[in-house]
């Protein structure tokens, strides 16, 4: 696989990138803010794009007027992903193939994650791949989310590789600024989600494809 070459290690991105998930995250906010008797705004996809789950909460709090503590929010939107997360989710295709070839290879596995730790568990918990990863880390545990890089370069160093021999996966624009500001190769998968952003995506990241399934033809 000649995108791998001189590659010690693998960082995923979670949620558009590893599990097809985005499009459970727009019905949440969109029933989460209905219920507070608020629209859900034509932007906000885009202005939380990388942000870390605690970030995101903020960002409620400050945007729509919240006076909720900052945790009850979190604690109901894992409520409300969990059972998602937990059975209707699906792996991208050829994930797991490319999983398995990385671990076949001796290359190390890591995630970074805005998610929160409770779905990023359930979730690679239920496909049964949480095994696969020496390092599964949220952006709640670094100082700032994607774009910043400060999720991928803990990744790194609790997997022990140098970030220029790593390389990441990523689906949205943020996290591809968070892979190159952190000094590693990023290649960026498509999502329905992030598509319409697919120029400023394509521009920034090292190698765009498809499906996983095209590392295996190439």
């Amino acid at each position: 696989m000649q995108v791998l070459k001189d590659v010690k290690a693998i960082i995923f991105d979670l949620d558009g990138t590893l599990v097809d998930s985005m499009w459970i995250w727009k019905q949440i906010d969109i029933d989460f803010l209905e219920k507070r008797g608020i629209a859900l705004p034509d932007d906000l996809q885009k202005e939380i794009e990388g942000m870390s789950f605690t970030e995101t909460a903020n960002y409620f709090i400050t945007r729509f007027g919240l006076t909720e503590p900052l945790e009850s929010i979190q604690d109901e939107w894992n409520d409300m992903a969990k059972s998602f997360y937990g059975s209707r989710i699906p792996l991208k295709e050829y994930a797991k193939q490319l999983i398995e070839y990385a671990s076949e290879h001796a290359i190390k596995l890591g995630i970074g994650t805005s998610n929160s730790r409770e779905l990023l568990e359930e979730v690679t918990r239920a496909h049964a791949i949480h095994t696969y990863f020496e390092s599964m880390r949220t952006s709640c545990e670094v100082a700032k989310g994607k774009p910043s890089p400060d999720i991928f370069l803990k990744v790194a160093e609790d997997l022990g590789v140098l970030p220029e021999h790593c390389v990441v996966f990523e689906d949205t624009h943020a996290g591809v600024l968070a892979a190159k500001n952190a000094g590693m190769k990023v290649i960026a998968v498509y999502d329905d989600l992030s598509a319409p952003y697919r120029a400023l995506i394509e521009a920034d990241a090292d190698h765009y494809i498809l499906s996983f399934k095209e590392l295996f033809s190439a």
